[in-house]
């Protein structure tokens, strides 16, 4: 019986450490972090995916997306954060690191920073994943991050949108169609941890 009850509670504790940090915080903003994917370039400010986000959740998602901005830009800007109360805040940067050949270290760091600042503050991280061609490795780092961190980890927001170009607005960025499709992608992954 005894070795029974033992099984029972190390099988809960493996369940629950799958759980990503911060779970059933108090905070009450949904917070979209990151660069021009973020901030819509390319569509109207009703069209980028945070505000398509917040339609599909019923609830606003604030937009502090910045176009051009590397890993490190937005860690330098991580105080914008403090005039919110934040439940849960996505991530997403590194596709203009390594379009600039920024050293792939320092967006390392920079990304695990940002976290790291994100869960301090009691919200959710989740790592947003751009996905495309050649990014592989920073896709590798962002789900061991994601990982390492207990972070939410949304994989390949951009797959199959790079390559189809009805769904751009130009060389890099979606149209409204893109972000919609980002949208969705990004909803899939946090579902269930949305209050």
């Amino acid at each position: 019986m005894r070795f029974y009850y033992l099984a029972f509670i190390l099988l809960l504790i493996s369940a629950c450490s799958g759980k990503p940090a911060n779970v059933g915080n108090s905070g009450s903003d949904i917070i979209a972090f990151g660069d021009s994917l973020t901030y819509g370039y390319g569509a109207q400010k009703a069209e980028s995916y945070p505000a398509v986000l917040g339609t599909i959740i019923g609830r606003e998602v604030v937009n502090l997306g910045v176009s051009g901005d590397t890993a490190q830009d937005g860690l330098e800007r991580l105080s914008e954060l403090d005039d919110y109360n934040p439940y849960m805040v996505l991530i997403e940067f590194g596709a203009n690191d390594y379009m600039r050949k920024r050293p792939f270290d320092q967006t390392k760091q920079a990304l695990s920073d940002i976290v790291d600042y994100v869960q301090q503050r009691g919200a959710i991280a989740v790592i947003v994943d751009t996905g495309g061609p050649g990014m592989g490795k920073y896709t590798d780092l962002m789900k061991d991050l994601a990982k390492e961190k207990k972070a939410v980890f949304v994989p390949g927001i951009m797959a199959g949108i790079f390559t189809d170009r009805s769904l751009k607005s130009d060389m890099i960025h979606p149209n409204a169609k893109g972000y919609e499709i980002v949208a969705k992608r990004i909803y899939k992954s946090i579902k269930p941890y949305i209050q």
